[in-house]
């Protein structure tokens, strides 16, 4: 089953009507763009009751951590932070103090080990909870344990489970967004790939796609608050599938109807799955003008074996051909990727070939990890972490250095020519400039193929 009947968008208080002063707020938020878009709700929840926002740690009564499990640096990153607020907790016992996310989900017992100063544990499907826990918390007159999480994958059958990642989709609050004029939109949640390295099928849930008039009603609300860019969320986003009324509903039809909603000028959606990259799809982003002609599919690896002890389900031979259509198709569509390097097993040779991949698709631009093993994946049971750190680093550098080659190539072309932009604000250096010699700060912006932004990791 990958659908379930998903909550409405929670009742509450318009912004414009919030209580008092109920504290303030900070929230420190590590990861993807669902944790991104899970802390704009969180925050807008919690607004609502009357908080606001501190611009640091030691200023709030209230912090939380919306946290990451991919990587092990991400975790330390967290714990880290919490080591940081043990003094400050003891000083103010008030103070509350929140782990929520993907590592709360994995590690809750570990998290309260580790850091006892922590007040509560909320993992991704239980963050509606999280107004409830803090007023709980901040009345309690001993050190807090609080917990609210999901159930496991193997604690109940598959609706059991689904049932127990709620959807979170409070009313929007457009204060809360990087910029007024662009907005993620989550259509769906979960997982069902399990790939071998991935802790997302764990902390995430089962795959749930949500009902396509939930997804319409929230993208015309952004509209209304001014927003012109949306982009659609899912972990592999163009798995999308609802059944409405006895007929089954996939990606290419969600984004037709969401391109009938005015003021709307520009659609994505991120991240995509090669094995479900389908052609109706396809024919869609290159029909529909305001979905932007901008794919990203992460490879992982060009070297077959590699893949098939990822268990990503593809060949490379499969993924080329994935690209030829994708040229076919939609003739200049801007792709961009992600790769693991020194996975394990990961040869030289087997490096050379995700080498390869790279100079024959030319990616736009890519998100390149070292593998970093996770407790609980198949990946750290089955396999040992047998390349060394220095490789993993030398062959993580070269693969930048490729990369940013081929992107600084493909856009040089752009050089001379006009391309329409959403302006999303100033630079933050040209700002920075600006200020200092009293001179306009330069803007910045996405063009339509995305292609002028490039990502990527350096060690």
């Amino acid at each position: 089953m990958s659908e379930t009947a998903q909550q409405q968008p929670a009742d509450a208080a318009p912004i414009s009507s919030r209580p008092p002063h109920n504290g303030r707020l900070y929230i420190e938020t590590v990861g993807c763009q669902m944790n991104m878009l899970d802390s704009e709700l969180v925050v807008a929840a919690l607004r609502r009751e009357g908080y606001l926002l501190a611009d640091n740690p030691k200023d709030a009564d209230t912090v939380l951590f919306n946290t990451c499990s991919v990587r092990e640096h991400a975790e330390h990153k967290i714990y880290s932070a919490l080591g940081r607020l043990k003094y400050s907790k003891r000083n103010r016992p008030q103070k509350v103090i929140g782990v929520i996310g993907c590592m709360a989900q994995k590690d809750q017992e570990l998290i309260f080990q580790k850091a006892p100063h922590v007040d509560l544990v909320v993992g991704t499907g239980q963050l509606a909870e999280i107004p409830r826990l803090i007023r709980e918390a901040r009345s309690s007159e001993q050190q807090s344990r609080l917990t609210a999480l999901s159930l496991g994958r193997s604690d109940g059958s598959r609706l059991q489970v689904s049932d127990s990642f709620q959807s979170y989709d409070p009313l929007r609050d457009p204060e809360m967004r990087p910029t007024p004029f662009q907005a993620f939109v989550r259509i769906m949640i979960g997982c069902d790939k399990f790939c071998t390295y991935c802790v997302v099928p764990a902390t995430r849930g089962p795959e749930q796609s949500r009902p396509p008039e939930h997804i319409i009603q929230e993208a015309k609300l952004l509209a209304d608050q001014g927003v012109r860019e949306i982009t659609l969320l899912g972990q592999t986003v163009n798995s999308y599938k609802y059944t409405e009324n006895g007929r089954l509903v996939r990606l290419s039809e969600l984004l037709e109807r969401l391109h009938n909603i005015s003021g709307i000028q520009r659609i994505r959606f991120i991240t995509s799955f090669p094995r479900d990259m389908t052609t109706d799809l396809l024919q869609a982003v290159r029909d529909l003008p305001k979905v932007m002609k901008y794919l990203h599919v992460p490879a992982q690896s060009g070297c077959n074996e590699v893949l098939r002890r990822m268990k990503r389900g593809y060949t490379v031979e499969d993924y080329r051909e994935m690209m030829a259509r994708i040229n076919d198709i939609i003739p200049g569509c801007a792709v961009s990727s992600d790769f693991i390097v020194g996975f394990c097993g990961e040869t030289d040779e087997a490096f050379e070939k995700s080498m390869q991949l790279i100079r024959d698709c030319r990616f736009k631009n890519s998100f390149i990890f070292k593998y970093s093993p996770r407790t609980g994946t198949k990946a750290d049971e089955l396999y040992p972490d047998d390349v060394p750190e220095e490789v993993k680093r030398r062959r993580n550098n070269e693969m930048l250095e490729l990369q940013n080659r081929i992107s600084e190539e493909d856009n040089a072309e752009f050089i001379g020519r006009k391309v329409g932009i959403l302006v999303e604000g100033p630079s933050k250096s040209a700002a920075r400039r600006a200020a200092r010699e009293g001179l306009p700060a330069d803007a910045a912006g996405t063009p339509p193929l995305h292609q002028l932004d490039h990502h990527d990791h350096h060690d």
